[in-house]
């Protein structure tokens, strides 16, 4: 049984790689060219591609292997390549994305939902949540080819490091305690706001106390190979450990993540160690990223889009509306920003696999599954397709490209 999965999986790796060699020759965004090609892919037939495609594309094998599997790595690599100091100097526009957009995001697209669109209470509670996380995978490799100011490529990858952990903790309580709190009225919404917190700061200090662990004990060894193993270990055991009490594995990898990479690399990495593990994670998100985005296109096998296109395209105005009102409301007291930066960044503010697996994990026995399903993967692929295509001539209308010490030069990765 593992031996075909096994070779499933390669055979899928195989194209996903493929795809990524032609995509860099020809100057297109592999994340995006592998949408295409997984959507082409969905709705053709391709002999000795169908039992991979069948495998990869059911729920729970999706759901696996992008929110236990690589979500992890994704972000632990995140973190390492994201220099603290980057971070610390534009921690006021990122913690303003990252706390009050997304919650105004959230907030936005959850009543819309209901009120506007027709969805029930829990339905547009948990599609609201799914659409405040952002993904700007395929818009940061634009922007760093582009040499877009550092500031921007900090910002729009620091509030997605956070916003996602939040959207997770939302995506929880949508999905499971709306409706009991809302029974339970003013002391619901206190019991809300309560297990928001547990699982944040729980969170956050499951991470920091490990992250604080591995960079003391990386002072022990300068051994680069064994201190990429204790990377691996650190990323998977900061998510596994807060999964397992309860609390929230994405800002416990977040926070040990940036914890090992700027003070645990200050303290106890050679360069040498340094240079080996960021190429190391280099070609571990690679893979990841290169299934990921082939998974999405493929996920369209599984989606079905009858009489649903008044309410998707309701939908993807509603989110993209929701966005920019988040955005500007957030980042209005900041004096220092241009119009043009605002506009990158609400633009640059994709959706992408986070959604579709979260979507994906819903019970079938939650009222409403197919509904957020469809509506979700329709905005991650506007998101990608649209958004992800239209981002660079954008760029360049605007004049942000081709800055001396832009995010080419100062941003890792």
């Amino acid at each position: 049984m593992f031996h075909d999965i096994f070779i499933q999986l390669l055979v899928l790796l195989a194209v996903s790689v493929g795809v990524i060699a032609i995509a860099k020759k020809i100057n297109l965004t592999y994340s995006i060219a592998l949408v295409i090609v997984g959507l082409l892919l969905g709705v053709t037939n391709v002999p000795f591609l169908e039992e991979a495609e069948a495998f990869i594309t059911q729920s729970d094998v999706f759901q696996a292997i992008v929110i236990s599997l690589f979500l992890p790595i994704l972000l632990g690599d995140a973190t390492l390549k994201l220099p603290f100091s980057h971070l610390r100097e534009q921690s006021k526009p990122v913690l303003a994305l990252a706390l009050c957009g997304t919650l105004l995001s959230f907030l936005i697209v959850a009543l819309t939902g209901h009120y506007m669109l027709g969805l029930p209470l829990a339905v547009a509670f948990t599609f609201g949540a799914l659409m405040s996380a952002t993904d700007p995978i395929s818009v940061i490799s634009i922007f760093k080819s582009l040499g877009v100011p550092k500031k921007i490529v900090t910002i729009i990858e620091g509030e997605s490091l956070f916003n996602d952990g939040i959207a997770v903790v939302l995506f929880q309580i949508s999905s499971v305690y709306l409706l009991t709190y809302l029974e339970m009225g003013w002391a619901g919404l206190g019991s809300g706001l309560l297990l928001f917190l547990k699982f944040s700061l729980g969170g956050i200090a499951v991470g920091a106390v490990l992250g604080f662990l591995f960079s003391q004990l990386i002072r022990l060894y300068d051994d680069y190979p064994l201190e990429i193993a204790f990377s691996m270990l650190l990323f998977f055991g900061s998510y596994f450990i807060a999964e397992h009490f309860h609390v929230s594995g994405v800002i416990a990898v977040v926070v040990g993540g940036l914890i090992f990479g700027s003070y645990g690399s200050r303290i106890g990495m050679s360069q040498t160690t340094e240079t080996n593990i960021n190429s190391f994670w280099d070609v571990v998100t690679l893979v990841a990223n290169s299934l990921i985005f082939l998974m999405v296109g493929l996920e369209i096998k599984n989606i079905d889009f009858t009489d649903k296109w008044g309410l998707i395209a309701a939908a993807v105005v509603t989110v993209v509306a929701a966005r920019t009102f988040a955005l500007y409301v957030s980042l209005s007291w900041l004096k220092d920003f241009s119009g043009a930066w605002k506009i990158i960044l609400n633009w640059g503010g994709l959706k992408g696999s986070l959604s579709i697996a979260l979507a994906l994990s819903l019970p079938s026995s939650f009222e409403g599954r197919e509904d957020v399903l469809v509506l979700t993967f329709s905005v991650v692929l506007f998101s990608l397709l649209v958004q992800g295509l239209s981002i660079k001539p954008l760029v360049l209308k605007l004049g942000l490209g081709g800055q001396k010490g832009g995010a080419a030069d100062d941003v890792g990765a």
